[in-house]
């Protein structure tokens, strides 16, 4: 019964998240929008890059990929889990384990946020080639989280 008061969403999250051999936890925490709810910030990540993709097109710039989005070690991170999201699906697929998909949507939620700031130009300034590509690398996390989240039956919805 508490596994239908939560709603769709939360209830499949609380249900997969949990690796096979946890017991899945069921309660308000779900609903709570605030960072501590994993849903709640894989759900952020992804609408903060749909409204950067909106405010981008306002400023008339599209994405590009390129060299110039991968700088440091956040970027590269986040980079490297993106390349590793087809090994996990197949993985999650062969081992019948959902949590997997759950638990990198995660990892991907949390290397994107940090990032996010940087993918528009401030004031005048004018967009460049760097504020492109890491509108690109933005935009396949956001890809990635609405996928994932597709896959386990959640909305990936663009506003929050």
């Amino acid at each position: 019964d508490a596994l239908l008061g939560l709603g769709r969403d939360a209830a499949r999250w609380a249900l997969v998240y949990p690796a096979a051999h946890d017991r899945a936890v069921v309660s308000g925490e779900h609903l709570v929008q605030r960072e501590s709810n994993p849903l709640f910030r894989v759900r952020y990540a992804h609408a903060r890059v749909r409204t950067l993709v909106r405010n981008a097109a306002d400023l008339g710039f599209r994405a590009e990929p390129g060299e110039t989005a991968v700088q440091g070690p956040a970027e590269r991170a986040l980079l490297a889990l993106l390349g590793d999201h087809p090994r996990v699906l197949a993985a999650a697929a062969a081992q019948r384990a959902p949590d997997r998909v759950a638990r990198q949507l995660v990892g991907v939620a949390d290397a994107v946020l940090p990032l996010l700031p940087d993918v528009l130009p401030l004031g005048e300034e004018k967009p460049s080639a760097a504020h492109r590509a890491r509108l690109a690398l933005a935009e396949a996390a956001g890809a990635v989280l609405a996928g994932g989240l597709d896959l386990l039956g959640i909305d990936a919805p663009d506003h929050l």
